[in-house]
């Protein structure tokens, strides 16, 4: 008998700013642009993406675009999202 399995879709455990943050820390700390990219599609979609865009001050194809798993957002596209989601990066030695 074949096993049954479901899609795990982080966004819909996302809904804290603890859990968000928790999740962006163990992210960051791999340092995987393509995976930091994912993440924060991830919290994006969590937080809506229309209402995200238009904060950012971006088109919601572009923030779809950007996020997504082959995405490579510009810098400024990456601050506006950040900013938008109201993280504050905080720079440490490592």
């Amino acid at each position: 008998m074949a096993l049954k399995t479901t899609l795990w879709d982080p966004s819909e455990y996302l809904d804290t700013p603890g859990r968000i943050a928790a999740y962006l820390r163990v992210v960051f700390e791999d340092g995987d642009p393509t995976l930091i990219a994912t993440a924060l599609g991830d919290v994006a979609r969590a937080k809506g993406m229309t209402q995200l865009a238009a904060e950012a001050g971006i088109t919601r194809e572009a923030l779809y675009k950007a996020l997504s798993a082959t995405g490579d957002p510009r810098l400024s596209t990456f601050l506006g999202v950040i900013k938008a989601l109201g993280i504050k990066l905080t720079p440490r030695a490592a």
